[in-house]
């Protein structure tokens, strides 16, 4: 019972993550260390487990899933997301600066966990970290797309999408802000149209189950290398989540208010002088100050129960 309460309290904290456009609940899941039995747990969703379960092997088909890890998992997750969504749009709305300094100084603690896992570093791996890095600095500084919201483009966004929701430091509401696909998902949720929530469902779970299955066995058989990639992508996200940024453009959300899309990042003296706003620099440094600290505490205590 103790375990599976973790988990939720995971699931909690990945679900919370994944409400916030340019955090991603993958990185909750890599710091919290249950990154690879997810992973693998996914993997596991093939489709002869379908087959199992109309032979009836129930028990066998949950065991071989991990479906007490995945469920309990979920459960956080949506909780989180139907409890916290509110609460972190309001917070985000009101205290906007100060939850970016708090996220960034969780994604830059995480920076430092996942990089401690490489064990050996040489140009193969230096490589890769490169490559990470300028591959997710590029995605927070692309410019977005325009694809019609068609029963293909949602499927391929789907799968876009829910891939970068699994990897650290890329957020899958973002992806789809760029293909130009957010808000053609949310008016199928509004208008529940079965045909493109269908498309983009099945392109979610085409994706997921496919790239999970690659990044284990990346992760099995060139870990270090993987390794490196994954601690690039947090370093380049590291832009998306500065907390001084002057927007350049706005997009209009499902309630028809504008909300930034391509901002800049700005020094805290600079941004006190082009937004004419206080910078609010110490608390914002005391804010990341306590991402990396509380984060570190929980890194301690799960080694701690581990050994």
């Amino acid at each position: 019972m103790r375990e599976y309460i973790l988990i939720f309290l995971r699931g909690l904290a990945m679900g919370a993550a994944d409400v916030v456009p340019g955090v991603s609940g993958g990185t909750i899941a890599f710091i919290s260390g249950i990154y690879d039995r997810l992973l693998a747990a996914i993997a596991a969703c093939t489709p002869d487990k379908l087959l199992w379960l109309a032979r009836g092997r129930v028990r066998e088909t949950w065991k071989a899933i991990d479906g007490g890890f995945l469920f309990t998992l979920l459960a956080g997750i949506v909780c989180s997301i139907a409890t916290l969504a509110r609460l972190i749009s309001y917070l985000l709305a009101e205290y906007g600066l100060l939850v970016w300094s708090f996220f960034f100084g969780l994604i830059l603690i995480s920076v430092y966990l996942v990089g401690r896992e490489i064990v050996r570093w040489n140009i193969w791996t230096v490589a890769a970290l490169v490559a990470g890095g300028v591959f997710a600095y590029l995605i927070t500084v692309a410019s977005p797309l325009a694809l019609n919201a068609s029963p293909l483009a949602l499927f391929f966004g789907g799968a876009i999408a829910i891939c970068a929701m699994i990897l650290p430091g890329i957020s899958g509401s973002f992806i789809l802000l760029l293909l130009g696909l957010y808000s053609g998902v949310l008016q199928a949720v509004r208008s529940f149209d079965a045909v493109l929530l269908g498309c983009f469902m099945l392109g979610c779970l085409v994706g997921i189950l496919s790239f999970s299955r690659l990044l284990g066995w990346l992760l099995a058989h060139a870990r270090n290398i993987t390794l490196a990639f994954l601690t690039g992508l947090m370093i380049g996200s590291l832009n998306k989540v500065w907390p001084w940024k002057q927007t350049l453009t706005w997009r209009t959300d499902s309630h028809g208010e504008a909300v930034p899309l391509l901002q800049s990042n700005l020094l805290p003296a600079q941004y006190q002088s082009v937004m004419g706003e206080p910078s609010l620099w110490q608390a914002g440094l005391a804010l990341m100050a306590l991402a990396v600290v509380l984060v570190s505490l929980l890194d301690w205590w799960g080694r701690r129960t581990a050994g």
